[in-house]
């Protein structure tokens, strides 16, 4: 027990009520020793980030996180620094930066490039490497992430190799279709989803655009509107259906896997489905099987279990005369949230990318070759191990609570010598300390805490009293060790717009300060959000912990002095999912690329979050005209004050500058981000000046722009 180090550990004569005890303060635990080496590999294997990031996130040598754009591939020289981004996009434009505010999502097009190749070639070669006679052709589910410059990106990048998009609802199929008018035309268009008439009708619609768009069968009844649509349209449409498995995921995501599942056909709705095709003369549009395990699959042993299955059911569909060319097993491919390489937790999973195309392949093929049936195209929707990586959220923690403890002096605390009871409590709880009797200093500690509480309840104790109890009591925990050593640290961030999966389904992500991996963190520390919810924390973190590693804030101010962490692998479902909590909306956004230029990337597009008029607008509230009933208030009020003085004299000029300055701070407040400001707003009185920081950045053929508001 090193901290009873700072008192006499002899046992001393019991206190007097002259000599009431009154230890110093013991040494904290957290202080770490500043002669201890400390390097960015260390760091590195503090936070894991070799596990979870590679290969697309290191620690270089500057102690910042360094993204390496193009995998294992990327050159040394093509390495982007976290920390310079954010010092591009936060900097003032006079200062040669962009002038944003964080919270901050940085998209990387290159990593996402590299996503779909490295899925593609996956699949490329475990085809190759076991004589598989079809061919591997991938779409990515939007709902993962409907940000229009996301899927652009995947359609393009993916247009080589046939990549296409899979869509869950009316809005998903019109953007989906749009992007795929500039895609291969043989992508695919899956439309999964509950389905109306207007749904079916854009789908069939589609196949009029010339669309590869393949209608999958989710509830039985659809198949009457489809059938009936299909002849006033007069298009021949191809059919897909989505079979509940008898295979079913046992972790998080099984709900969505079994017989119970929420969508997709039985086997006697498959055979009746069969049956109506074939009565209306269109069982050769039904060409596709789809099923879906369940999302973060662990093993490929489970893999390979549902695979064989539904590979089993597609020869069937053969046999029963349907025209079978695809099977589409759906989404699930999971990714490495916490380095751990474990198929035992649904934050990690036991294969790599290339394990989870071999085991598919394999599977599928072997079932078939025994069925003497043709080998089908294979299809995933893969979303999470697709757009993750290429996401990272910056957000900067901006104070620290730490528990303040009352240095008290003998009289503060004479009155726990007043009456014997007390006397022989205080005596009880001193002894224990001078023998390091742990478990009865805490016995004694609750019971004084406890004793003092109500005493305070009945107006028997101040509140100066109940302070000295308190830090001596602190002292007391941290002389046996339990005192605990983590801190708040408050972050300019809301848990519920950028990391709803967090506090909805306990989804825990990589976070790791972005900079000062050099230094040894000298404290842990849970993080507080910034609305008013209880719930608006983070103290559960990848590796089981309930704090995190981090440095002591530097309150000397200056950018020197901001400390900026990062949250990783929350490229999919965070951003569609966020909501408005306390009006709090969305963070700015900037696409980095990398290029050859002397910080290795270029801020391709940046847009500021959204302002307190945007969310404001979002619940239905009218902005313009709040501003308006606040202005004509401070005219009012303004013009009012010299109504009341002696002859009536108008409001002499200071007044007009006051209403002025009045209205400019309301119009800055209505176009700033709802987040806190950390670096001093200029001072202006210009309505003008007040929005002229706002902007929006785009990307052309030619490069970058900027549009001021």
């Amino acid at each position: 027990m090193p901290a009873l180090a700072c008192v006499d550990t002899a046992f001393a004569p019991l206190p007097t009520a002259g000599d009431v005890f009154i230890p110093a303060s013991p040494t904290s635990a957290a202080v770490v020793d500043s002669s201890c080496r400390w390097s960015s590999s260390l760091s590195s294997s503090l936070y894991r980030i070799d596990g979870w990031g590679a290969p697309y996130f290191t620690a270089n040598s500057s102690g910042n996180i360094s993204v390496r754009p193009h995998g294992a591939e990327t050159l040394p020289h093509q390495d982007i620094d976290l920390l310079k981004i954010v010092k591009k996009v936060t900097d003032p434009k006079s200062s040669g930066g962009l002038g944003l505010q964080l919270p901050l999502i940085v998209r990387f097009p290159d990593v996402l490039k590299n996503r779909l190749e490295c899925l593609q070639s996956a699949f490329d070669f475990a085809i190759q490497s076991q004589g598989y006679d079809s061919h591997y052709q991938g779409v990515f589910p939007v709902k993962c992430n409907q940000d229009r410059f996301v899927v652009e990106d995947i359609v393009r990048f993916g247009s080589s190799f046939r990549f296409g998009l899979e869509a869950g609802s009316k809005p998903e199929i019109l953007l989906a279709m749009s992007c795929l008018c500039k895609g291969s035309p043989d992508a695919f268009l899956v439309c999964n989803g509950f389905k109306d008439a207007e749904y079916i009708s854009l789908a069939l619609l589609g196949r009029k655009l010339a669309l590869n768009t393949i209608i999958v069968l989710e509830q039985e009844e659809e198949l009457d509107l489809v059938i009936d649509l299909s002849k006033k349209m007069n298009v021949r449409p191809v059919i897909g259906l989505r079979a509940k498995l008898r295979t079913k995921h046992s972790g998080h995501f099984g709900p969505t896997s079994g017989e119970k599942g929420k969508f997709g056909l039985t086997t006697t709705q498959i055979v009746r489905v069969i049956t109506k095709l074939r009565q209306s003369g269109m069982l050769d549009c039904l060409q596709l099987l789809h099923f879906h395990i369940g999302s973060q699959i662990p093993s490929t042993s489970l893999l390979s279990d549902g695979v064989s299955e539904a590979a089993q059911l597609y020869c069937e569909l053969m046999r029963l005369g349907a025209h079978m060319k695809v099977i589409d097993i759906g989404g699930g491919l999971g990714i490495d949230y916490d380095g751990s390489k474990s198929g035992e937790s649904d934050l990690s999973v036991a294969y790599t990318l290339e394990e989870y195309a071999e085991a598919v392949v394999g599977t599928i093929r072997f079932v078939c070759d025994r069925r003497s049936v043709n080998h089908p195209v294979i299809c995933s929707e893969s979303g999470r191990a697709i757009v993750s990586h290429h996401s990272v959220l910056i957000f900067e923690a901006v104070s620290t609570v730490k528990p303040v403890v009352h240095q008290a002096n003998p009289d503060d605390i004479q009155f726990l010598l007043e009456g014997e009871e007390a006397r022989a409590n205080y005596e009880d709880l001193y002894a224990a300390v001078m023998r390091g009797d742990r478990e009865s200093c805490l016995l004694y500690v609750d019971q004084l805490k406890q004793r003092c509480a109500e005493g305070f309840k009945e107006g028997v104790l101040s509140i100066e009293q109940l302070v000295s109890v308190d830090g001596l009591c602190e002292w007391v925990l941290k002389a046996i060790g339990a005192s605990d050593p983590v801190q708040t640290y408050n972050i300019n961030l809301s848990v519920f717009t950028s990391i709803p999966d967090l506090w909805g389904i306990d989804q825990l992500f990589p976070i790791v300060p972005i900079h000062k991996l050099d230094q040894r963190p000298g404290a842990r520390g849970v993080l507080s959000d910034l609305t008013c919810d209880s719930d608006g924390k983070i103290d559960k973190f990848i590796g089981g912990e309930t704090s995190l590693p981090l440095h002591e804030l530097d309150n000397s101010g200056g950018n020197g002095g901001r400390y900026f962490l990062g949250m990783f692998l929350g490229g999919a479902y965070e951003e569609a999912l966020g909501g408005v909590h306390n009006l709090f909306g969305g963070p700015s956004v900037v696409r980095v690329s990398q290029c050859d230029g002397p910080h290795s990337f270029a801020v391709t597009r940046a847009v500021p979050g959204q302002s307190s008029a945007d969310v404001l607008r979002a619940m239905q509230h009218e902005p313009e005209l709040m501003f308006q009933t606040l202005k004509h208030r401070a005219e009012e009020v303004m013009h009012g004050k010299g109504s009341g003085d002696e002859g009536g004299e108008e409001e002499d000029d200071g007044g007009g500058d006051e209403f002025n300055n009045v209205a400019a701070c309301l119009d800055r407040s209505f176009h700033n981000m709802p987040y806190l400001a950390t670096e001093p707003a200029s001072p202006s009185n210009s309505l003008s000046a007040a929005i002229s920081n706002l902007g929006f950045y785009y990307s052309d053929e030619d490069g970058f722009d900027y549009l001021s508001v």
